[in-house]
């Protein structure tokens, strides 16, 4: 128990200085303190090099992993400001390096149109993370240096020496194992990645990689050294990922135009293929965008757009009534953008979400496309052709492949909410009942499309054993799950009309997701016994708590998992734990591996008592707890507080 404190006056409020709070909460500015936000302190100084080249102001970049784990990137820019800062005592590079929000990317009219980010929180929170850091300009051949550790200055600016470098900055820094432990190190592959990718990204940049060879796997074939430098750019990238695929037109289709209103530009490739694996990816200012946003979405609305108008003059009726998955279903991409003032979710900028982007790209993308489809007629005839008959294909499956399937389909109207899964069989298939649109939405992303639908459910449904049959029905969301199962309700029950293998209720792993759990348990056990007789009710297990300790991460269940996992852990590593606040606020990724991956999950089948008797019993208890007599609960809670119950549901 807490001990209370009686007072609390002005004395017990702390105020955090400087870059106090970064190394208090490092979640807050680079989403933890694992391998991700280990590397993404790589990524923020890289990224700062880019901004540099973006603006024209730099041509190479340098990025070298020493011996001791350390990493040194350098880029042959202007160099970061060393003179007097006009409204600080310091100069501008000390005001960089230990203040949060401060930098030259603010400014309407700044000296960067474009950049990777606009917080003004990566030098200094670099700084603050690093237990040793060195920065060095370069202004006009002569060297000026400062030493760091963990945001504090060890030493005044100097002047020491010359470089062969006329201009630019050079950055070696080493992570704080008292933030991040000492098992975490930057792996070379990784930070290699990032360079390949910046590369790419930005054609006529030239990357110099360097590693110490001690840091090497011997079976990787990754190189100590190497000059990444590709002058086809995007189109280079694609053609390296699809060396191998079946591709349907010759040439990926490479292009790039400016937003109307000087708002930016996009460039892209897209290439169709005949293979079922896509390769897809998205940038904001070179920075990958791992969950998209904005760009993405507006991409593929623009590319969308102009094939149907396309098929429209051609006159192909199957492809202009195309969806978004049958133009995209067997198409690999990469998209990147560059616009003034971006917009990021969280610092980490896994997703853009500047809203204004989804207009400029749908409408820059679609013009664009359409007029090479018009100038490049023989691969838009192939690219229209084979979309037409992965169409034909699919609605061929659908009329003949599963006749009873498709019966169930042509009876009943499927509910809008319902995101269904593209298989045409009953057997493999799922159907995910989930709680609200944001779980709705992460659930559709973290899916296997092919077999896996989704039901958002929105709030708790109707408590079926308090209802009749006319207010059951009048019931929407009750009303929207006998659409989407197909296989009525009661003494009107068909086994065969059911239109998934398994129901699994997915709800959050808190106490309103239990409430919702069991409104669902007791529709199911009044008005659809068989199907949980039949063994195809699940509850899906959601983590309520992650744990990371160092390069190690857990996702546990409840209390009681979590405690015995934090107790086995060594003692000098740094934990984390993180609690889940519901199944919306995962990300998708996460709520693929822990909870919907077939091959990583866990699931709880529902049974019920075989045994006439004990069947009775367990029906007795619904009707006591989900009842209108309020005694009967009441009656049960004051008997059984305080037990570990097993109850035989």
């Amino acid at each position: 128990m807490v001990a209370k404190k009686s007072n609390y006056s002005a004395k017990d409020i702390e105020v955090l200085e400087g870059l106090a709070p970064v190394r208090k909460r490092p979640g807050m500015y680079i989403g933890g303190t694992d391998e991700t936000a280990y590397h993404h302190l790589a990524n923020e100084i890289i990224d700062n090099c880019m901004d540099e080249v973006v603006a024209g102001e730099a041509s190479e970049i340098t990025v070298i992993l020493n011996k001791n784990g350390s990493l040194t990137i350098a880029d042959n820019g202007r160099g970061i400001p060393i003179d007097k800062h006009p409204k600080k005592n310091k100069t501008a590079l000390e005001v960089v390096m230990t203040t949060l929000h401060s930098g030259g990317k603010f400014k309407e009219d700044g000296v960067y149109s474009t950049s990777a980010g606009l917080h003004g929180v990566g030098l200094s929170v670099v700084n603050a993370l690093s237990s040793k850091m060195k920065v060095e300009v370069f202004k006009k051949k002569k060297i000026y240096f400062q030493d760091y550790s963990r945001g504090k200055p060890l030493n005044k600016l100097t002047q020491k020496g010359t470089s062969s470098t006329a201009n630019g900055t050079r950055v070696t820094f080493l992570p704080d194992e008292e933030i991040f432990g000492k098992e975490l190190n930057f792996i070379p592959s990784k930070i290699y990645e990032t360079c390949r990718n910046k590369a790419f990204l930005f054609k006529g940049v030239k990357i110099n990689w360097e590693c110490d060879k001690s840091l090497l796997n011997r079976k990787d074939s990754l190189p100590s050294k190497d000059t990444l430098f590709y002058p086809e750019g995007l189109e280079q990238y694609l053609r390296s990922e699809l060396e191998n695929a079946k591709k349907i037109h010759d040439k990926p289709s490479f292009l790039k135009g400016d937003f109307e209103d000087k708002k930016g530009k996009v460039e892209f490739v897209i290439q169709w293929h005949d293979n079922k694996n896509n390769f897809t990816k998205s940038f904001a200012n070179t920075v990958p965008t791992a969950n998209g946003g904005t760009h993405e979405s507006g991409f593929r609305a623009g590319i969308a757009k102009a094939i149907r108008q396309f098929a429209k003059v051609k006159n192909n009726k199957t492809v202009i009534k195309a969806s978004q998955d049958d133009i995209f279903n067997n198409a690999s991409y990469i998209v990147s953008v560059f616009i003034g003032n971006p917009e990021f979710e969280g610092q980490t900028k896994n997703k853009l979400s500047s809203a204004f982007v989804l207009k400029y790209c749908d409408q820059t993308v679609s013009t664009l496309f359409e007029d090479w489809l018009n100038r490049n007629s023989k691969a838009a005839k192939s690219i229209i052709d084979f979309i037409e008959e992965k169409i034909r294909e699919r609605n061929l499956y659908e009329l003949n492949d599963n006749v009873e399937r498709q019966t169930s389909f042509r009876k009943i109207r499927l509910p809008g909410k319902l995101a269904d899964c593209a298989s045409d069989k009953t057997e493999g298939t799922e159907l995910f009942i989930v709680e609200g649109d944001s779980a709705g939405g992460s659930a559709k992303q973290a899916r296997d499309r092919y077999t896996q639908a989704i039901l958002p459910l929105r709030g708790k449904i109707l408590n079926v054993k308090n209802s009749n049959t006319s207010k059951i029905l009048a019931n929407t969301e009750i009303s929207n799950l006998l659409q989407a199962l197909g296989c009525q309700r009661g003494k009107n029950y068909n086994r065969k009309d059911l239109r998934y293998e398994k129901i699994i209720i997915m709800t959050d792993a808190d106490v309103d997701g239990d409430h919702i759990s069991t409104l669902l348990l007791t529709f199911f056990f009044i008005e659809m016994p068989e199907l949980i007789k039949d063994g195809r009710l699940f509850m899906a297990v959601p983590p309520l708590y992650k744990i990371t300790a160092g390069a190690q991460s857990f996702y546990v269940k409840d209390d009681k998992e979590k405690d015995k996992i934090v107790k086995g852990l060594k003692k000098n590593v740094k934990i984390e734990i993180s609690r889940f606040k519901g199944l919306g606020e995962m990300m998708p990724a996460q709520l693929k591996e822990t909870t919907m991956n077939k091959e990583t999950r866990g699931l709880i089948k529902v049974c019920v008592p075989t045994n006439k008797a004990k069947y009775k019993v367990t029906s007795k208890l619904v009707n006591d707890l989900m009842g209108k007599d309020a005694d009967l609960r009441l009656k049960f809670i004051s008997e059984n507080a305080g037990k570990s119950l097993n109850l035989d549901i």
